[in-house]
């Protein structure tokens, strides 16, 4: 007994010994990062050895070949150690990932995190593909801590993240899945929260999450650190800073030459081409680098699905690939996967690949369509030539698009070069394409929808002096594409109709009034009611003769007759004198100052539809109140401008006021929906136990990446039970077998069925 006390003894004093050197080493690190001046001091940090950072994530970063700091790494992770909140922009391909990330792990390790404190870090990215590229990193270079971490993205079981988001102290996801989780989880608690990353900010907002932002940043804690980063300075981006930074130092923001600078070692190409040869030329460009990793940009997700599966029945010779955002969340991760570790393959896919995404030693990345912006463009030749390595890029340009186009790289200071096409290299598939579509309904109507896509996202952009429909050849492109005739293209929506829809009733038919003033309705537009449409039947006289009556129908052809029996609920209309004064005046504004109170909303509101305190004379006249106040009394109130910014500002307070009410009840009702929810949760539990094991929580230091992303709704919803049931006792079946079994799901397409195959030959 007495060794056992002092083994125990000798093994707690170790304990101390060891929490007192981390404390010491973290008091010296505090000190450095205290004396570290930015300006001074981004010279001196060339590694990442030379930062103030702890050993395990020095070691983390070490074992995954991170040795060098790049400039956006050398500016904004000297500022996040401090504690500041921050706003930055780089080229693309910098490495702005980690400039993040180091700052994020460094914060909790100095705030003393655990794993039992809750969510300490959240990081919010605007795609999949993103996030997890984030996650893989994260699990990397944090391998040596002991922090827990959890990816939340979409098209992933909501009730499997439910049950262990709760213990997460990092937290990488998109807007919508974060919001969601932070609306109904019961255990995602925010209050101990000390860092928030927005990475990609820009196009969180482009791509319509303005709202699920607002809402997770409503639910985060206000003394926490913000790191902003964003490609551009747009408005909402700077409205969005303004709500969630607090005096940030901005880094890297000093001109539009920087925000939209090429990576260096980038060749940039363009050439001249009709619509109707784009996919011939493809074609050919593929042919010609089958030993070169390929990144081909579409515009719509339907010409990505056309183009695909044509030239995959065609065989060029390199496999090929395709991603955009409506295919399936695990299709979507295979293909980022696969096109990652390929040495040669070709990528068919939309903008969502244009963002953030690392796939190593990639050769040429085409644009078969023309980018909307200038943003876009350097975006998707960022893809190449990352980190210092040789890239190529190519862009096809329509006669119309060319001048536009090139007018506005070169205020960029982006000038690619002119490249001719060799006749004899070029080759036609148009042929092959009409054989498909005439013998495959299916493939004929992908090719139409590939067709009114295109159309469709070349009326919607805004720069209308590079993308002109009216200019574009529809039988041409449409017998590229195999096409028999051009499709009818519908496109609903659109500026005119969205103004149109907008517009004042009252003010359409003033238009549409005549000389006299009168306004002459068009019956075939007016609207009709279920009545209406009844009695335009042409058997209409099965009715009875005294519902006929009753609508004012007379079944009489002689209308001079009269009738006692057809007076059954019928009412007639009394004459009376109408005076032309009372009449409304439905007249044309005959001045601009009338024509323009009829058009100006806020001027027609002025006099109608706001309440207005009104005070009744002796004669019952109304009148506002202060034509019936005593001249003294006003007078002594003060000037008339005093009297207004006084009511202004007593009004402003008062709406101020009830705005935090009102923000406050809403936060309390959320806080009673999570507390129910919680207390329905523990209920249940206490009443179902289970004698199930807790399946641990993926940590950092020894992470279960490849069961989390690949984590479907088929593969299990309830943990699985110790005690065996009845029907397994009758069966021998060996653990070895059991591990060799792949679950999968069901096949739904030829490439579905080809990676079950393979997959199956590995197993």
């Amino acid at each position: 007994m007495g060794k056992k006390n002092q083994n125990r003894k000798e093994s707690t004093l170790n304990r101390k010994q060891q929490r007192q050197k981390e404390e010491e080493e973290l008091q010296k690190l505090q000190e450095r990062i205290e004396e570290i001046d930015p300006v001074k001091d981004e010279k001196t940090f060339t590694r990442f050895s030379d930062l103030p950072i702890t050993k395990n994530t020095l070691q983390g970063l070490t074992d995954s070949n991170f040795v060098s700091l790049t400039d956006i790494q050398k500016k904004s992770i000297s500022v996040a150690l401090k504690g500041d909140d921050l706003m930055a922009t780089a080229r693309t391909g910098s490495g702005k990932t980690l400039a993040f990330l180091i700052p994020m792990i460094e914060s909790l390790i100095r705030n003393k995190i655990t794993e039992y404190d809750g969510l300490a870090a959240l990081i919010i990215s605007p795609t999949r593909e993103l996030a997890i590229q984030i996650f893989e990193v994260l699990t990397k270079i944090g391998r040596h801590n002991t922090f827990s971490a959890g990816l939340v993205t979409g098209g992933k079981d909501v009730k499997y993240e439910k049950e262990r988001v709760s213990r997460m102290n990092i937290l990488v996801g998109t807007p919508g899945r974060v919001s969601q989780h932070l609306n109904e989880t019961v255990g995602m608690e925010t209050s101990n929260l000390q860092m928030l990353v927005l990475d990609e900010a820009d196009r969180c907002l482009d791509m319509g999450f303005k709202k699920q932002i607002d809402n997770i940043i409503g639910h985060l804690p206000p003394t926490r650190q913000t790191l902003l980063y964003s490609a551009t300075q747009s408005e909402t981006v700077k409205d969005l800073a303004r709500l969630s930074l607090t005096n940030p130092k901005r880094i890297g923001i000093s001109s539009d030459e920087e925000i939209s600078a090429t990576p260096e070692s980038l060749e940039q190409y363009y050439i001249k081409i009709p619509l109707d040869e784009k996919l011939d030329v493809l074609w050919s460009f593929i042919k010609s680098h089958l030993k070169s990793k390929i990144l081909v940009f579409f515009s719509s997700l339907r010409q990505v699905q056309f183009a695909y599966e044509t030239f995959r029945t065609l065989q060029p010779g390199i496999t090929l690939m395709k991603l955009y955002g409506r295919n399936k969340q695990t299709s979507r991760m295979e293909t980022t996967v696969k096109f990652s570790r390929a040495q040669a393959a070709c990528l068919f896919a939309t903008d969502i690949v244009a963002r953030g995404l690392d796939f190593p030693a990639i050769d040429w990345v085409v644009q078969v369509d023309c980018p909307e912006d200038t943003a876009t463009y350097v975006h998707r030749v960022g893809r190449a030539a990352r980190f210092g390595r040789q890239g190529k890029s190519l862009l096809m340009l329509l006669p119309s698009e060319e001048d536009a186009m090139l007018k506005r790289l070169k205020s960029h200071k982006i000038e690619p070069k002119f490249m001719n096409i060799k006749l004899k290299n070029k080759k036609s598939i148009r042929p092959q394409l009409q054989s498909l579509c005439f013998h495959d309904t299916a493939m004929k109507n992908l090719g139409q929808r590939a067709f009114i896509s295109y159309y469709r996202s070349v009326y919607v952009q805004k720069d209308k002096e590079v993308f002109k429909v009216d200019e574009l050849p529809a039988e041409k492109y449409a017998e590229s594409l195999g096409l028999p005739g051009a499709p009818k293209i519908k496109i609903k929506g659109g500026q005119a109709n969205k103004e149109k829809k907008n517009a004042s009733r009252q003010l359409l038919a003033l238009s549409k009034a005549n000389e006299d003033g009168e306004v002459e309705e068009d019956e075939s537009k007016k609207p009709k009611t279920k009545y209406d449409r009844m009695f335009e039947r042409q058997n209409q006289t099965v009715l009875s003769k005294n519902y006929l009556n009753l609508t004012g129908t007379q079944l009489r052809d002689d209308k001079n007759e009269d009738s006692d029996e057809d007076d059954f609920m019928s009412v007639k209309r009394q004459d009376h004198e109408l005076k032309e004064e009372d009449l409304p005046d439905l007249t044309i504004p005959v001045s601009k100052r009338q024509a323009k109170k009829a058009l100006s909303k806020k001027a027609s509101s002025a006099s109608k539809g706001n309440s207005t305190k009104l005070v009744f004379d002796d004669e019952g006249v109304a009148h506002p109140i202060y034509e019936l106040e005593e001249e003294e009394v006003f007078v002594k109130a003060g000037d008339a401008k005093s009297q207004k910014e006084a009511f202004v500002n007593k009004e402003t307070a008062l709406m101020n006021q009830a705005d935090v009410e009102d923000k406050m009840t809403a936060k309390e009702k959320r806080q009673e929906k999570k507390r129910k929810r919680r207390e329905l949760e523990k209920a249940a539990r206490e009443e179902d136990i289970s004698d199930g094991d807790e399946e641990t929580v993926v940590t950092l230091g020894n992470a279960d990446l490849d069961r989390d992303l690949e984590y479907s709704n088929d593969e299990q919803d309830e943990p699985k039970s110790k005690k065996p049931k009845w029907f397994d006792n009758d069966k021998n079946v060996d653990s070895e077998a059991q591990d060799n079994i792949v679950e999968l799901d069901e096949p739904e397409t030829l490439e579905d069925l080809e990676a079950l195959t393979s997959k199956l030959l590995q197993n």
